[in-house]
C-alpha cells in the first residue's frame, strides 16, 4: 500500500466515525425524551390513581399530594430525575396540593420547550 492509499483509507474511516458519532447523539436525545415522557406519564397516572382511590375530583385539594404519590410503597417508587438533565416541577400550574384537571400535567419538565422533549398532547394520561 502506498502512503496515498493509506491516507484515503484513514479519511474514509474518520468520516464514518463522525457520522456514527452524530447518530449516537441523536439516539441519546431520543432515548432521553422517551424516558422523560415515561416518567411524566407514570407520575400522572399515579396522581389519577390516587384521586380515584380516595374519591377526589380534578381541582380537589389533596394535602401532601407529592408525598402521597411518590415514595417507596407508593404509586411511583422514587422521585424521578430527568435523563436529559432537566428539572421537574410539581403542581406548577394549579398548585402542589391540587389534583390537576383532566388534560393538565401534575409534573412538568424544564426542557419541555426544547426539541419536543415532552409531547404537546397528554389529555389521555
Amino acid at each position: 500500500m502506498t502512503l496515498l492509499e493509506m491516507t484515503v483509507v484513514i479519511l474514509v474511516l474518520m468520516s464514518m466515525i463522525s457520522v456514527l458519532f452524530f447518530g449516537a447523539q441523536a439516539w441519546k436525545r431520543g432515548s432521553d425524551r422517551a424516558q422523560c415522557i415515561l416518567l411524566i406519564r407514570s407520575v400522572q397516572q399515579g396522581v389519577r390513581s390516587y384521586s380515584n382511590l380516595y374519591g377526589l375530583n380534578p381541582g380537589s385539594m389533596a394535602p401532601n399530594l407529592q408525598s402521597q404519590v411518590i415514595g417507596f410503597g407508593r404509586f411511583v417508587a422514587q422521585t424521578p430525575q430527568c435523563p436529559g438533565n432537566g428539572d421537574y416541577t410539581f403542581g406548577q400550574q394549579y398548585g402542589n396540593e391540587v389534583i390537576p384537571p383532566i388534560g393538565s400535567l401534575y409534573m412538568d419538565c424544564s426542557l419541555a420547550g426544547s426539541d419536543d422533549h415532552v409531547p404537546e398532547e397528554s389529555s389521555d394520561w
